[in-house]
């Protein structure tokens, strides 16, 4: 888990603020970090940054087209 210290953005693939699955996500020197932006509190997802692209690769909207 990442403490709450990290500097969470809002992830550039959340759309806008009103959107109903924001989500932020927190860079480290060794993993990224992801977590609900309305509930940050129920806890994180960790990612070890070397399997981030493909993380993003397995999760995007087939819907999507950015």
């Amino acid at each position: 888990m990442i403490d709450n210290e990290f500097a969470w953005r809002t992830s550039s693939y959340s759309g806008n603020a009103e959107a109903s699955e924001c989500v932020e996500v927190a860079a480290c020197a060794s993993v990224t970090g992801v977590r609900d932006t309305k509930d940050g509190g129920r806890g994180n997802l960790t990612v070890p940054n070397r399997s981030w692209p493909a993380f993003l690769s397995a999760i995007k909207c087939p819907h999507c087209t950015s």
